[in-house]
């Protein structure tokens, strides 16, 4: 199945060690659900340019290193990716959210504490708690 567009998920990791979420509703699920900064990819957009967007957009941050921790798919049932990103040396910039995002939350806490979110069921989103434990996992960027 064809899926509209790739897209990006952005661990956003500070210098304290915590990351940063955001809640929004999400109508198929008929909840809100915490998850990291992510979006789709524009017609003929990078995954990292993408993932620079969204984390400003959504969550009023800009990153000065970039890491890679992985392109998954999806699902066997659909053909678009997920991009996934580890930001580090963050700073706050003005947001730009879409109207589908006005309500949406921010929220910072530590990886250990998103991760056992996760891993208590808090966090839902399946592509959040992929991004979450592979950061976990991810080297230090120099």
């Amino acid at each position: 199945m064809e899926a509209p567009s790739d897209f990006c998920v952005v661990v956003a990791l500070d210098d304290a060690g915590r990351v940063t979420l955001v809640r929004q509703w999400r109508y198929p699920w008929g909840e809100s659900s915490w998850e990291l900064p992510a979006g789709h990819l524009e017609p003929g957009e990078s995954g990292l340019a993408a993932a620079q967007r969204e984390l400003q957009e959504e969550a009023g941050l800009i990153a000065t290193s970039w890491q890679p921790l992985a392109l998954l798919h999806n699902s066997a049932s659909l053909t678009a990716h997920s991009h996934l990103f580890l930001a580090r040396r963050l700073s706050e910039a003005p947001t730009a959210r879409e109207g589908s995002e006005d309500d949406m939350l921010v929220r910072r806490l530590p990886l250990a504490a998103a991760l056992a979110a996760a891993a208590n069921g808090n966090i839902v989103h399946a592509v959040t708690i992929s991004a979450l434990f592979l950061a976990q996992r991810a080297p230090e960027a120099g």
